[in-house]
C-alpha cells in the first residue's frame, strides 16, 4: 500500500517553485506583510487573510465571503491558500495561470477588496515608509522604482509558495508505517480502489486538473445548490467545459469546510458520499465513509508558525 501510495502522490516539496519568481527571505517577508495588511482594500477593512485566514487553514469557513464594501458578497466559496501554489492554475475556473497572476485579482475585484486600479494600490503603498524599504530589499534590481504592481503580486505569490503543509501522511509516504493506523490505511486503500485518485493525485492530492462536477448526475440535485454555476465554460467559452471546475486539493480538507465551489455542503461525510455517487457512481457504505474520512484527517498539516502571524 505504501509503495502504491508513493507512486500516486509523490513527495510534497518544501515550497512551490517558480523560476520566474525565485523565493528570497526578503520577498517572503514583504509578501507576508502585504497578505495581512488591509491597506489593499478600498475601506481598509480587509486583507488577503480575512477570507484566507492562516489561523483556520487558509479559509474563513463561510459559504461565501463578504467584500470590503458593505453588502457585497463573493459568488464562489473562498478556496484555501495552503498548498494552492502547487496547483495547475488558480481560482475555481482556472482563470489565472499561477499565484502570481491570481494575487492581484481580489484587490481589484469590486465585490472583494474593491480598489479602483493598480495605481491606487501603488499610491497607497508608496505613502508608507516601511514598504519603500521592504520593496527595495525584496527587489534590489528595481531600485529606482521598486513599488510596482508586478512586484506586489510577485511578493504575495512568493509568500504563498511557502504555504505548504506536510502532515502525518507524508511521514507514512516517507516510510513510517506506524504514521497511519489501520482504519486510516483502509481509508487510503478505498481512496485508491474506488478511483478518487483519478483526480486527487500528485503531492497536493488534487489541484492538477479540471473535471466535470456531476459525471453521473446533476451536482445541484445532490448538493442542494441554489444556483447552477457553469464553471470553466464561462471563462473558456467552450461548451464542452460546462460544469468543469478545478479539482481541489485534499490536504487539510477536513478543516476547509464548507465544500465545493459554492460551499453548498458543510459536512465532510456528506461531501464524500456525494463525490462517490456523482463522480464515481459508487454508493459508499457508512463504514467506508468513516474509513475514508479517517484517511482524509491524516492530510491535516501545519503552516510553519512564523508564516501564520505578523
Amino acid at each position: 500500500l505504501q509503495t502504491k501510495a508513493k507512486t500516486f502522490f509523490g513527495e510534497l516539496p518544501k515550497f512551490a517553485e517558480n523560476p520566474n519568481n525565485p523565493i528570497t527571505s526578503e520577498k517572503v517577508l514583504l509578501g507576508k506583510a502585504l497578505y495581512f495588511d488591509p491597506i489593499l482594500s478600498k475601506n481598509k477593512t480587509q486583507s488577503c487573510n480575512t477570507c484566507h485566514n492562516l489561523a483556520t487553514y487558509g479559509v474563513d469557513n463561510n459559504q461565501f465571503s463578504a467584500g470590503d464594501k458593505k453588502g457585497t458578497i463573493g459568488g464562489r466559496n473562498s478556496p484555501t491558500t495552503l498548498n494552492a501554489a502547487l496547483h495547475v492554475a488558480q481560482f475555481w475556473d482556472g482563470r489565472a495561470p499561477d499565484v502570481e497572476a491570481q494575487a492581484g485579482g481580489p484587490v481589484l475585484n469590486p465585490v472583494e477588496m474593491g480598489l479602483s486600479g493598480e495605481k491606487e494600490a501603488i499610491d497607497r503603498l508608496s505613502a508608507v515608509p516601511k514598504y519603500k524599504e521592504m520593496f527595495t530589499k525584496a527587489f534590489p534590481e528595481s531600485k529606482d522604482n521598486p513599488i510596482t504592481w508586478d512586484n506586489l503580486t510577485k511578493a504575495i505569490a512568493a509568500f504563498e509558495r511557502k504555504l505548504i503543509t506536510p502532515s502525518r501522511f507524508d511521514d507514512y509516504l516517507a516510510g513510517d508505517d506506524s504514521a497511519l493506523n489501520d482504519t486510516e490505511k483502509k481509508g487510503l486503500q478505498l481512496f485508491i480502489d474506488k478511483g478518487c485518485i483519478a483526480c486527487h493525485s500528485g503531492p497536493a492530492l488534487g489541484g492538477g486538473t479540471f473535471q466535470k462536477f456531476g459525471v453521473y448526475g446533476d451536482y445541484w440535485k445532490e448538493t442542494g445548490s441554489k444556483t447552477i454555476d457553469e464553471g470553466k465554460s464561462a471563462v473558456s467559452k467552450n461548451a464542452a467545459e460546462k460544469n468543469f471546475f478545478k479539482v481541489p486539493s485534499m490536504r487539510n480538507v477536513t478543516k476547509t469546510f464548507p465544500y465545493f465551489h459554492d460551499g453548498s455542503v458543510t459536512d465532510i461525510r456528506e461531501a464524500v458520499r456525494i463525490m462517490g455517487k456523482i463522480q464515481l457512481n459508487s454508493s459508499l457504505t457508512e463504514e467506508e465513509i468513516d474509513q475514508m474520512v479517517a484517511f482524509l484527517e491524516t492530510l491535516t498539516g501545519e503552516v510553519p508558525e512564523e508564516l501564520k502571524t505578523l
